[in-house]
């Protein structure tokens, strides 16, 4: 694994920050196809860190920059990504809430807000099906039965009802994801 420097950490997270309009769930997405798709981590482990970084106080998005930088350089790459991560929306922010009261009932600013809501959906949406397929699919399977990892759907299923149904808390179904995990995986 050859692992970005301090510079080339915080320039990856201050892009994924700058470009990530929608929030840490569509950060997700991009930092898979940088950490990924250059072999610095394994999709297993990128999902592992999604699981440990949704389960943790604190932005995802934030939390999973935290997580890589500190996987590759310690306590201070995970300073130097965090920054990078946060420091564009820092800006962003100073700058909107100077100009946004003047600029807010514009009709183009309206548009813009009206497809970037659709556009991020997509984006977290495509980032769902991909840990779905990587906590619940088998793709070595030779035949359909083979296609599901069945004690991980099962899971699935119970945690989904219990979310939708119940007034169970969701860090609940995160413990009990752990519990899970641990007795019967």
């Amino acid at each position: 694994m050859n692992a970005p420097s301090l510079i080339e950490l915080f320039g990856i997270f201050f892009y994924i920050g700058l470009f990530t309009i929608g929030g840490g769930l569509v950060a997700i997405t991009t930092m898979q196809q940088i950490v990924v798709e250059r072999g610095w981590i394994t999709s297993e482990k990128f999902f592992n860190m999604v699981a440990i970084s949704e389960s943790t106080p604190g932005p995802i998005g934030v939390n999973m920059a935290t997580y890589i930088g500190y996987e590759f350089h310690g306590p201070i790459g995970g300073i130097v990504a965090t920054v990078g991560e946060v420091l564009p929306s820092f800006i962003c922010i100073i700058i909107i809430a100077k100009f946004f009261a003047r600029f807010q009932e514009k009709p183009i600013v309206k548009a813009a807000f009206k497809t970037l809501r659709p556009a991020t959906t997509g984006i977290v949406l495509v980032a769902c099906a991909q840990v779905f397929a990587l906590s619940l699919l088998n793709f070595d399977g030779s035949g359909f039965l083979e296609l599901f990892k069945w004690k991980s759907l099962a899971f699935y299923v119970l945690a989904t009802f219990a979310l939708f149904k119940t007034k169970v808390h969701p860090i609940a179904v995160v413990l009990a994801g752990a519990v899970f995990g641990i007795l019967f995986l």
